[in-house]
């Protein structure tokens, strides 16, 4: 059982997950955690797209989401804003093959509470669920390091604001392309442009925006509202 606020309780969990072989496996290892840690947890429900997500917390005021970036009509994220919208009590930890940058700083921005990498998942869940049962954030140490300093430079370029940037139509069309992740070949297929011309977009927003990488454009983008997610 899990001790929350003094009292024993049963913590129940909520799967959102649109690969059912992978939601299996997830119930495998939490009913392994729970005959090592003498019961206390317990899945109420399980869910393969936003929709379906939103209306079981609706129904069901699970304690935990284990949620992944990738879903059935749509995404993670989608599911996070719905949930801060709605003021959901439930707390989300992510669960996602998503190592990148820019994928942890979405997910934080949009209200998760932790991230876990599906490839470390054995060695670092439970860890997890019990820090954000405690109200903390979970990060792996060396994930931390690197969002925290992409956050630090963030603060540290330009606090222009967004309406005095100057980026044109079509740089903010790269920079939208660039914050959902899509490679420079991507953007080039999208908006129907040469890589090369998609290199100089993202050198002009790059000087525009006072940022050196692809991670800090995204991070003071986002900071300065000139794009969402």
């Amino acid at each position: 059982m899990l001790a929350r606020s003094g009292q024993t309780k049963t913590l129940s969990i909520l799967l959102v997950e649109d690969d059912r072989h992978f939601r299996s496996g997830l119930r495998t290892l939490l009913d392994l955690y729970r005959a090592e840690q003498g019961g206390g947890c317990t899945v109420v429900g399980e869910a393969s797209s936003v929709e379906t997500a939103i209306s079981l917390t609706t129904q069901r005021h699970p304690d935990l989401m284990l949620l992944d970036m990738e879903l059935e009509y749509g995404d993670g994220i989608a599911v996070l804003r719905q949930l801060q919208e709605r003021q959901e009590q439930v707390k989300p930890l992510v669960l996602s093959a998503h190592q990148e940058d820019y994928w942890i700083y979405r997910a934080m921005q949009a209200g998760a509470m932790g991230y876990v990498f599906k490839s470390q998942l054995t060695q670092q869940l439970w860890d997890a669920i019990v820090t954000v049962l405690r109200g903390e954030v979970y990060l792996p140490s060396a994930v931390a390091t690197r969002f925290f300093r992409q956050f630090q430079a963030s603060q540290a370029t330009s606090t222009t604001p967004a309406e005095t940037c100057q980026l044109s139509n079509r740089e903010v069309e790269v920079l939208l392309w660039l914050v959902r992740g899509a490679s420079n070949e991507a953007i080039a297929k999208q908006l129907y442009i040469s890589i090369a011309t998609v290199k100089a977009h993202l050198t002009s927003i790059f000087e525009k925006l006072q940022v050196t990488s692809r991670t800090q454009a995204i991070v003071t983008a986002m900071k300065l509202g000139l794009v969402q997610p």
